[in-house]
């Protein structure tokens, strides 16, 4: 199959959405299918990479959002799909990207959308919040063949206004990168006798990053001697380092860490990972934790429950050092032989089967004429469009 994959929200260097793509995508091809990935960027590009081909169209950053870009030419993207003329469509943005589902079925062409994010948990807040987030979560299941859901948690947005079309597909870890026997820098950031926390993900405000720095201050209020590091870079870092200068607090901000090799030595070097966000449908900074034997402390709001199990400890509000303390009373070689267990059930190669089985019911429901006429033929040369 040629699997047409569109994306929006893909943060430049890192980030969750990013990782799946990868991973994704090279099982696909790997399984001996052609993933063309489309995603927003700073200048047109189209290469051939391991996760298959990738097509960047030149798009403008969205203010507010420290850097995220939008596909957002219509026209240009709907003419590069004519000439790339795929066998199944897989979305990974059901707001801005919604419309390809019915561009998908005028082509006979089926369509999945994948949902890498739950639009109650973002309008939880908003009024009238619940009723928007139905309104959307309708319109989305109709437009597509398909809604893949990562977690139950996910799904329940959909299941709540009776969508009949959902499959539930975990995500994966790379369980060999992220490993306990990853190399560790402790030393780097702690001293001897010192608890280290991690704060792994982007800096933005729907990840609620300000929920780390409240908690290292419970902790250290308390008598622990605590420090922090935060891996990651966004919007809300000056903000941050702001409040951790006039609070006093020992944290470090390490930035976007480059290589996936440094980032598990700094998650094995932990003794907890911190994952705050509540509208996480998934988590996989927190898993990729877990893999490498460290407990991780999460939002009870959030799908991370789920994922994490008895690994970790999940807590409401704004404040998550209770969780802190609880999975500290555990003895040590327990805690991460549970973390590094829990993580072994999910993996890559699952996950791309499970994908890939959703792809192949939804092109059996698919029509055989594609309506291509008159709209190119072949894939139009290496040119983006």
């Amino acid at each position: 199959m040629r699997i047409a994959r569109l994306a929006n929200f893909v943060a430049p260097h890192s980030g969750g959405l990013r990782t799946a793509l990868a991973e994704l995508g090279a099982g696909y091809l790997a399984a001996g299918h052609e993933p063309v990935l489309v995603i927003p960027g700073e200048r047109d590009s189209d290469r051939q990479t391991p996760q298959g081909r990738v097509i960047t169209l030149r798009a403008p950053r969205v203010p507010f959002t420290g850097g995220y870009r939008v596909l957002w030419r219509r026209r240009r993207l709907a003419r590069l799909l004519a000439r790339l003329r795929p066998d199944v469509l897989e979305v990974s943005d059901r707001t801005t990207l919604r419309w390809t589902g019915t561009w998908a079925r005028e082509h006979g062409v089926p369509a999945v959308m994948v949902s890498h994010e739950s639009v109650t948990a973002l309008f939880r807040r908003a009024p009238l919040g619940r009723a928007a987030a139905d309104w959307l979560n309708r319109r989305t299941a109709r437009a597509y063949g398909r809604v893949i859901c990562t977690t139950g948690w996910a799904a329940t947005e959909f299941e709540r206004i009776g969508a009949g079309n959902l499959a539930r597909v975990p995500l994966g870890v790379d369980l060999a990168t992220f490993t306990p026997g990853a190399s560790r820098v402790r030393a780097r950031y702690a001293a001897d006798g010192q608890i280290l926390l991690v704060h792994c993900g982007r800096l933005s405000a729907e990840k609620k990053p300000q929920r780390s720095l409240t908690t290292l201050a419970t902790l250290r209020a308390g008598g622990l001697p605590v420090r922090l590091v935060v891996a990651g870079d966004g919007p809300l870092r000056p903000r941050l380092e702001r409040r951790a200068a006039r609070a006093g607090l020992p944290v470090t901000f390490a930035g976007f860490l480059p290589g996936r090799a440094d980032l598990a030595a700094l998650l094995a070097s932990a003794d907890v990972a911190i994952a705050p966000g509540p509208a996480e449908t998934f988590g996989l900074a927190a898993l990729e934790a877990l893999a490498c034997g460290t407990p991780v402390v999460v939002s009870a709001e959030s799908a991370l429950p789920e994922v994490a199990g008895e690994a970790g400890a999940s807590v409401p509000g704004e404040d998550l050092a209770a969780g802190v303390r609880a999975v500290l009373t555990r003895p040590e070689p327990a805690r991460r032989a549970a973390a590094r267990a829990r993580a072994q059930r999910y993996d890559w190669g699952t996950a791309v089967h499970g994908f890939l089985e959703v792809h192949v019911a939804a092109s059996g429901q698919g029509g055989t004429e594609r309506a291509w006429a008159g709209e190119g033929a072949g894939t139009g040369g290496r040119r983006p469009g």
